[in-house]
């Protein structure tokens, strides 16, 4: 038998996981399923991944260039000049206000780092790299600590199912700013 030539594979199995996620939440996850879900023979999916900790990860990876994608593109962001706080404020409730299933998605894959330690590097690379790209406009000390406020925001409207409030995030992320531009007490 000879084994044909699928350089999309990988791709499409990590694809599916992230649907088989998105709709069964990580417990739904299985070599099977997502064998399944791509159309590809489960050896396939055990080929590319042997683990269910490997798929996850290249799950997670691929889920958390969402919001860093929309930072990186956001011209008024890179720029020396412009209000940052408005700016994250405005380009969180663009996110949120998108696919949010696929905001809900990503935060799942993000938070199941708490009981599957092999995730936690890549969560950990989409902090650095969120905080990496507010670092142009801050502190570094200062871009973790609005990854951080990001972070819990946009957790309490996923997890309550309230309405995001761009002004009440503008405030929040301000005073941040604000107390960062602060000489230090001495």
């Amino acid at each position: 038998m000879t084994r044909r030539y699928d350089p999309g594979r990988r791709q499409r199995i990590i694809d599916a996981a992230i649907r088989v996620v998105g709709r069964s939440g990580i417990a739904g996850l299985s070599h099977r399923t997502v064998a399944a879900e791509a159309d590809v023979p489960l050896g396939s999916t055990t080929y590319h991944f042997a683990s269910l900790d490997e798929l996850l990860t290249a799950a997670l990876r691929q889920a958390n260039e969402g919001f860093a994608t929309l930072l990186r593109e956001s011209g008024p962001l890179a720029g020396p000049d412009g209000d940052v706080a408005a700016v994250l404020a405005r380009l969180v409730g663009e996110w949120l206000g998108g696919d949010r299933t696929g905001v809900e998605l990503e935060y799942e894959l993000y938070l199941a780092a708490l009981r599957r330690p092999a995730l936690r590097p890549v969560a950990a690379e989409w902090t650095d790299a969120v905080a990496e790209i507010l670092s142009a406009r801050t502190d570094p000390t200062t871009a973790r600590a609005l990854v951080a406020l990001l972070d819990g925001i946009c957790l309490q409207v996923l997890l309550t199912g309230g309405e995001y409030d761009e002004e009440y995030a503008r405030e929040l992320l301000a005073r941040v700013l604000l107390l960062s531009a602060r000489p230090a007490a001495g």
